[in-house]
């Protein structure tokens, strides 16, 4: 990594992706004289994902878990000698609920995502009328659509399950992942399997059925995956490892312009990094401001991805106090029920080990897409219109011992209708400029699984074009 160094290659954005990136690249440092450099403009590595502490209780300041059914970072994970760090969802609290005016509806046992395995739930639950029911068993005998065209989340529910599954079910549900309207969010982009369930099996229903019988057959375990000390452990130990990289932390990008065959990043420093290869992981709207000097077709595209900005506040109770109420793992509010929470989760129920016995930590999320304006509240009117909705769902009136507030502004990218064609004109511009990448939750995916895969791509990409290889990229 010294002076000598044959090639330099620039990490700029010490989030999971870069973090992930950067400890890619230092594989073949030890064979290969590569330097690299990790930017970060805050004084801290990590971005969104960040564990915090009130005494023995565990707050997440962002994702609490990732999604276990896609590998990349519970191999990582694994890797990074944290195997038996890994922990499932909780047994014995499988139920999640809907608030449906001003009740808390189960979600009926058997759904996947949004779509029903199992009749007699069905049949027996108060979210759906009878209409609403037959309505969505209609999906068994509709025809899938056969074009390719894009269209958004909601249409494509309401066409196949109905409006009031949309609704009551499948809106609160997706919110809870994108903090977003569903209406504009594209089909394709965020949940592509569903199309390939009507495609493949010419129902949702059917296909989901298809599922779970194979799931069952293969004893797949815990659909979400955690570690025993927070997700904050999965930053301390890449960071930990990241022996072989020069980080720099605050100190911003504020220029990236081509240079020699490379290119060169001017920092708020007032120094300048000279680097054959960039790959670039910061937000998308960040990335676009870096980027507008040297191609402005690109940063048009880039300006193009709106973000949601969302609030969590976390309130830690007397578990005596929270016990009789605190029934599964959460509830999901639909945007209907005109209230500002999109969902509480009872942290204790969902994981093990996220507080001592006698305390219950719950963490309720407020703000979506199209309503940032609540992260201008001061930290003392978040809590308490936290404490208002608990109040208002649960009859919840015991006084927290403690509280802590986490503001994600411009944290969650939107998938609009279209994304995957934006994306390919983003990567044919990107075809302009060799040694150049983006990576992040911009692009290919929101989770920690997907952001991981998409930085080692990059990283085995940027390695190549020096004729290098990287360990541990399959």
């Amino acid at each position: 990594m010294g002076p000598d160094a044959l090639h330099h290659i620039a990490v700029i954005g010490g989030g999971i992706a870069g973090l992930a990136a950067a400890y890619r690249l230092q594989g073949v440092v030890a064979s290969t004289p590569l330097r690299i450099t990790l930017v970060e403009a805050t004084d801290r590595l990590g971005g969104w994902v960040r564990t915090d502490r009130w005494g023995d209780v565990l707050v997440e300041a962002g994702p609490d878990s990732f999604l276990a059914t896609k590998p990349a970072a519970r191999a990582l994970a694994i890797e990074l000698g944290l195997g038996a760090e890994l922990v499932g969802l909780r047994p014995g609290f499988e139920s999640a609920f809907i608030a449906r005016r001003g009740r808390l509806e189960p979600l009926p046992e058997g759904f996947s995502l949004m779509i029903p395995t199992r009749l007699r739930p069905l049949l027996t639950s108060g979210l759906l009328s009878n209409r609403g029911k037959l309505r969505l068993a209609l999906d068994l005998l509709l025809p899938p659509r056969r074009d390719d065209e894009d269209e958004s989340l909601a249409a494509f529910v309401r066409r196949r399950l109905g409006s009031e599954a949309y609704e009551w079910i499948a809106q609160p549900l997706l919110a809870g992942i994108y903090a977003s309207d569903a209406e504009h969010l594209s089909l394709l982009a965020t949940f592509p399997q569903l199309r390939e369930l009507e495609l493949r099996h010419g129902s949702l229903i059917r296909g989901a059925l298809t599922q779970r019988r194979s799931r069952a057959r293969s004893g797949s375990g815990s659909t979400f995956l955690t570690l025993r000390g927070g997700m904050g452990t999965l930053i301390e130990e890449l960071v930990r490892r990241l022996h072989q990289v020069d980080v720099r932390l605050g100190d911003a990008a504020i220029l990236l312009s081509e240079c020699r065959g490379g290119y060169r990043i001017t920092l708020t420093s007032g120094h300048d990094l000279d680097a054959d290869a960039v790959i670039i992981a910061t937000p998308a709207y960040a990335a676009a401001r870096l980027l507008e000097p040297l191609d402005r077709e690109l940063t048009r595209l880039l300006e193009g991805i709106p973000y949601a900005s969302t609030a969590t506040v976390t309130l830690v109770y007397r578990a005596c106090d929270v016990a009789p109420v605190a029934r599964g793992r959460g509830v999901v509010v639909p945007v209907a029920e005109g209230r500002e929470v999109t969902a509480v989760t009872w942290v204790a129920n969902k994981f093990e080990g996220r507080a001592p016995p006698d305390l219950a930590p719950v963490r309720v999320f407020l703000g979506r897409y199209g309503r940032e304006g609540i992260l201008e509240l001061p930290d003392d009117r978040l809590v308490e219109l936290a404490r208002e909705e608990l109040r208002g769902l649960f009859g919840l009136r015991a006084e927290p011992l403690h509280a802590i507030v986490h503001r994600q502004a411009r944290s969650i990218p939107q998938y609009l209708v279209g994304h995957l064609d934006r994306i390919k004109e983003i990567e044919a511009r990107l075809a302009v400029h060799p040694g150049l990448f983006l990576i992040g939750a911009a692009y290919r995916g929101v989770g920690l699984p997907d952001c991981i895969a998409g930085a080692e791509r990059a990283a085995r990409s940027a390695l190549s074009a020096f004729q290098l290889e990287a360990s541990g990229i399959s």
